[in-house]
Formats: C-alpha cells, sequence, structure tokens
C-alpha cells in the first residue's frame, strides 16, 4: 500500500495575505510606480532641456573611427575583467583552503591575507602594483583586481562550506573519507548553490572594476569614452557618451546574472540532485545492508 504527500499551501513561516493587506501592497505597488516613472520622465525633460537628442550630439557616433575606438576599448575591458575573474577564483579556492586547514600557521597565514587585501582599497593596489613595481597597464589592473576580489571570494568559499550540514561531514569521515575526498565530493558540491549568488555579485563588481584602468592609463571601455568626449567641441559632451557607455556595462552585469540563474537551474534539474523513487522490495527478497529477507505477505 503507497500513500502521497502534499505539500501544505502555506508554511507556518509565512501567513497568505488578506484581502486588506493585498490591496494596501496594490497601493504601494502603484506609488511605487508613479514615483519611478516620475523620476525617469524629469530625467528625460532635463535631457531634452539641454538638447541631448539632437542630431549634431550623436551623429560623431557613426564615425568609424569612434566605433572602432568603442569596440577597442570593449574588447580591453573583457580581456581584463575575464583574466581578473579567473585568477580571483583560483585565488579564493587557494585563501580558502588555507583558512579551512588543520594545520594552524597556514590557517593563520591564510588570514592575514585575506583580512589585508579584503581592506586595503583596490584602487591603491592597483595603483601600487603600477607605479612601484613599474608594470604594464594591464597586468597592474588585473593584479589589483585579482588580490582584493580573491580574498573576498575566499571568505565566500569558506562561509559556504561551512553552510554544509555538520551531519553531512561527520558521515562521510564516518566512511572513511579522507578530508580531500568529503571536500571534493560532499561539502563543496552542496555548497556552490549557496555561494553561486554571492560568487556572481562579487563578478559584477570585478567587472565594474575594470573601469578603474583608466586612471593608470589602460585602454579600456571607460578611457575610450573619455577620450571620444575630450574631442567632442559642443556641450557638455559626456552625456551622450555616458548615455552610450552606461547601458553596455548594465546589459554585461545583467548577462552574468542571467548566467547565474542559468546555472542554478541547470543545477536543480542535475540527475545527481533529483530523487529516484525506489520500488518495494518483494517478499523473499535481500534487503538492503545484508538484512533478512522480506516475509510473504499475508
Amino acid at each position: 500500500m503507497t500513500t502521497t504527500a502534499h505539500a501544505p499551501e502555506a508554511t507556518a513561516l509565512y501567513d497568505i495575505p488578506g484581502p486588506r493587506t493585498r490591496r494596501r501592497h496594490l497601493i504601494y505597488g502603484i506609488l511605487s510606480t508613479a514615483l519611478i516613472v516620475a523620476l525617469v520622465g524629469w530625467i528625460l525633460y532635463l535631457l531634452f532641456d539641454t538638447d541631448q537628442f539632437t542630431a549634431t550630439k550623436w551623429t560623431p557616433f557613426e564615425y568609424k573611427g569612434i566605433q572602432e575606438l568603442l569596440l577597442r576599448g570593449l574588447g580591453n575591458t573583457l580581456k581584463a575583467f575575464a583574466i581578473a575573474a579567473v585568477l580571483s577564483l583560483a585565488l579564493g579556492g587557494l585563501l580558502a583552503t588555507g583558512r579551512l586547514s588543520d594545520h594552524r600557521p597556514v590557517r593563520w597565514l591564510a588570514t592575514l591575507l585575506v583580512e589585508f587585501f579584503r581592506a586595503m582599497p583596490v584602487l591603491v593596489m592597483i595603483f601600487f602594483v603600477f607605479v612601484a613595481l613599474k608594470v604594464q597597464p594591464l597586468p597592474a589592473l588585473v593584479a589589483g583586481l585579482t588580490l582584493y576580489n580573491g580574498s573576498v571570494l575566499a571568505e565566500v568559499f569558506r562561509s559556504g562550506v561551512n553552510s554544509v550540514e555538520r551531519g553531512q561531514r561527520e558521515a562521510a569521515y564516518a566512511l572513511g573519507m579522507r578530508k580531500t575526498q568529503v571536500m571534493s565530493y560532499v561539502l563543496v558540491p552542496q555548497a556552490v548553490r549557496a555561494m553561486l549568488p554571492a560568487i556572481i555579485s562579487q563578478l559584477v563588481v570585478a567587472l565594474k572594476d575594470t573601469s578603474l584602468g583608466y586612471l593608470i592609463t589602460y585602454e579600456e571601455f571607460l578611457h575610450a569614452g573619455k577620450l571620444i568626449a575630450s574631442n567632442l567641441d559642443y556641450d557638455l559632451p559626456f552625456i551622450p557618451v555616458v548615455m552610450v557607455i552606461s547601458p553596455i556595462y548594465i546589459g554585461m552585469c545583467m548577462l552574468l546574472s542571467w548566467f547565474a540563474y542559468w546555472v542554478s537551474k541547470r543545477q536543480q534539474r542535475s540527475p545527481k540532485t533529483e530523487a529516484v523513487e525506489v520500488a518495494p522490495a518483494e517478499p523473499g527478497t535481500l534487503l538492503p545492508g545484508g538484512g533478512p529477507p522480506r516475509a510473504p505477505g499475508p
């Protein structure tokens, strides 16, 4: 005989809102929407009032030279971000492993590095590498981004691993697994889903911080926009440039967020995480673990 359990429609932590609460939420939603629409309308009014949409101010973006400059700056931004993202994830994993080590000197050293680089402003690290070590702009930018974001990701990894239930770790050790196996096959796979939003958020920060490269003359996207604005001969030339650059930055950050959502959905559909229905044992068959056979029913 089989029984089917039905999930409750509400939990003890959440009450379905009543008519008065739904009406209040509707009013809040209408007021918020009206406020956002009014803010957007005010911004558009200021832009039209200062003649920011005239053909004179947008014609330069049709020139092939300006388009190539923007594309080259965008490519340099993506290159710096890709290198910094990979190195930050690697450094974060290394420092997190050190912080989770059973050896006290290793744990202390990893903690010192994490706290130092996490407290240091990223711009200061970029300038230090660029000026004191006298390296090229791209390595200096990547080094500063890697040291800062790697130290932050180390704390994300450590917190994610420690958030897994203690019983999972104890059960793995009881099966005779070594610590490396426990981390690789038990703790990290379960922690990845919890860590993924924080990891993507930190990578978004790294993507936006690539704009600091223009301070050390690295020809990234913002540097290209600044160069274009400085060569335009009309009033407020930076506003059309910002209106071109900002949506591209926002779009890249939204792509990262979409990628995190896609990975999360794939993990939820993964066969390794789905429950498998086990048919009841037939009478006379051995039970798992070498137990006695099941007696035939009446």
